[in-house]
């Protein structure tokens, strides 16, 4: 009866760490997507560079139709609002979050707002 308690119970343990790590391993990054207060080219080019060499962002794209941002952050490392900062300091409103105000003046004039009305 012994023997045949070890065996199972290895089994159970590398099930139990099996699920375990599945589940880690798919919280290891998240997608957002949020409006963003950027115009044109340049802001896409601004936020794109800026946000691609901060650590535990994976993947940045500004949608030039509608200006939507879509960030692939590690979860590790960020999370949504920490993202939507990172936005805001370049000068840039993320969703809900307003620009830094001095961030947004130092802007290209046609990257500020109400400057392609």
């Amino acid at each position: 009866m012994k023997n045949n308690i070890k065996p199972l119970s290895i089994i159970i343990v590398m099930m139990i760490f099996t699920l375990f790590t599945g589940q880690i391993s798919a919280q290891k990054s998240k997608t957002i997507e949020f409006h963003t207060s950027a115009q044109c080219g340049m802001c896409k080019n601004t936020i794109e560079e800026a946000m691609n060499f901060e650590r535990g962002i994976q993947f940045v794209e500004l949608n030039m139709e509608n200006m939507f941002l879509t960030v692939v952050y590690k979860t590790k490392i960020h999370n949504e609002e920490s993202v939507k900062n990172l936005v805001a300091e370049l000068g840039y409103s993320a969703g809900e979050v307003n620009a830094n105000q001095k961030a947004m003046n130092e802007l290209p004039k046609c990257c500020q707002p109400g400057a392609h009305l």
